[in-house]
């Protein structure tokens, strides 16, 4: 016992945790939206951030390139790009600082703030030909960024330094990338706040349902009502699983009566049985017409036992769906059950057919159902003083086959023609005769499990007309 407990303590360990279906939905819908969010704002980020740096990269270059085209067609010297000259000719954009060289590569008109001369630069204020370029990226002046352009004058008369500041444009962009993370966390928390408003709405009435399933393994209390609408998915299958409650307390109702009621009419026979078999003890005492009585009496219960037996077996199993359905034609189960009757009663038996009588059905079914007809005629019109008729008509209405079997017994009395159908009632002037009252109640489970109904009429005349109806599609019933 101690390695038992060990083994299912590990295994309790090691079984995986549920998790619930909000908690997949709300995790689901965060991580897609936190996966579209997060790629999104880098797209975003990365086109905003490219045009931005393009933008001043074209801004820069044509103001250079502005330079290089006025050193070329003028001949201008340093004090024509002086900042101090009124109407000096270069316009300085936002950002740009503008710095002036000499000959010497001095600074004649320093920029704000003042740029360093390399040696590069002194070069470009030497050079005899004007409008050459040296440029310089990532140049450092009082902690900012800038990238420098040096253009010749030409002749040795000097150089023009023209600088743009980005450091600004990347602090920028660094400040856009900060808000741009805030906003996409922002968005994954207010998608993961509204996947579980959503996921709690939609798991609600699942949740719901769930209760009362588990509410029914608990109690095994089928009576449970299930609170589910909608017209969506889950709305669909409360209502079917509420069907399903419905059709299981039916079939348990209806097993616990079928139980009941075979209980009930079991006893007697039996009890008849028992009292007999008592005097067996004692049959070399009784007189030779006293035996053959008694041995009659019990062949005879012994036969009503079996029946009962095997009624209640056809009842039971009636209601299977094991016989597959298939398209019949009930004229030609109705001949295969005049030719049986015949030679089972030796009663003439008539069989009236018009119409299509096919339909989908369970041909066993179906013949069992009339079979109980024709021999419950027999029981009851035991005088014979007509032959028993068989009426098979169709359709109705498309699909639908009517059968009747006619009889010219003593018939039913009013009060009892609602009731012949149910399980083990017999009229009271129909209970010395043989039979268990199961016969009918056949013939009501096989005509409803094929859409059909049953139906009884006293017939003028004298006698009765007994039959069902059968159309409509095969009904899945559950057990009886």
């Amino acid at each position: 016992m101690g390695r038992l407990g060990r083994l299912r303590r590990l295994l309790a360990r090691r079984r995986p945790k549920l998790v619930s279906l909000r908690t997949t939905f709300v995790v689901s819908f965060a991580a897609v939206t936190a996966a579209v969010t997060i790629l999104v704002g880098i797209l975003s980020y990365s086109s905003a951030a490219r045009l931005v740096r393009v933008d001043q990269q074209s801004v820069f270059s044509q103001v250079v390139q502005d330079v290089r085209d006025e050193v070329r067609q003028h001949e201008m010297v340093p004090e024509d790009f002086s900042s101090s000259r009124p109407g000096h000719d270069l316009v300085r954009p936002a950002r740009t600082d503008v710095q002036v060289l000499g000959a010497q590569g001095q600074i004649v008109d320093h920029g704000n703030p003042v740029l360093p001369v390399t040696s590069h630069d002194k070069a470009m204020a030497l050079a005899q030909t004007a409008g050459k370029v040296v440029q310089h990226k990532d140049v450092l002046v009082d902690s900012d960024l800038f990238r420098v352009a040096t253009v010749s004058l030409g002749d040795g008369r000097g150089a023009v330094q023209v600088a743009q500041e980005f450091s600004d444009t990347e602090d920028l962009l660094r400040t856009l990338q900060q808000r741009t993370l805030i906003l996409m966390a922002a968005v994954v928390v207010a998608a993961g706040l509204f996947g579980w408003w959503l996921a709690r709405r939609i798991t609600r009435r699942l949740v719901i349902l769930t209760s009362a399933a588990e509410d029914v393994a608990r109690t095994r209390q089928l009576g449970i009502e299930v609170p589910v609408a909608g017209l969506d998915e889950v709305g669909r299958l409360g209502r079917a699983f509420d069907r399903m409650l419905g059709r299981l307390a039916q079939s348990e109702e209806d097993q616990r009566r079928l139980v009941q009621d075979a209980g009930h009419e079991l006893r007697t026979p039996l009890t008849s049985l028992r009292t007999n078999i008592s005097l067996l003890r004692r049959i070399d005492e009784l007189p030779p017409a006293t035996r053959e009585e008694l041995v009659a009496d019990l062949s005879q219960e012994a036969r009503e036992l079996t029946d009962l037996v095997n009624e209640l077996v056809d009842l039971a199993a009636g209601q299977s769906d094991t016989e597959p359905p298939q398209r019949v034609d009930l004229a030609d189960i109705a001949e295969e059950v005049v030719g049986l009757a015949k030679r089972r009663t030796g009663r003439q038996i008539v069989l009236h057919t018009s119409g299509d009588t096919t339909t989908d059905g369970r041909p066993g079914m179906l013949q069992r159902a009339m079979s109980n007809l024709v021999e419950n005629a027999a029981k009851f019109d035991r005088e014979g003083r007509g032959p028993i008729e068989i009426n098979v008509t169709g359709p109705a209405r498309p699909g639908t086959v009517r059968v009747e079997v006619l009889d010219r017994g003593p018939g039913i009395a009013e009060g009892d023609l609602i009731r012949i159908f149910d399980r083990f009632y017999r009229a009271a002037d129909a209970r010395s005769l043989p039979g268990s009252g199961l016969g009918l109640s056949i013939v009501r489970e096989v005509a409803m499990a094929h859409g059909g109904a049953p139906f009884a009429f006293r017939r003028e005349g004298g006698g009765v007309v007994i039959g069902f109806t059968v159309g409509g599609g095969i009904v899945k019933s559950g057990a009886v």
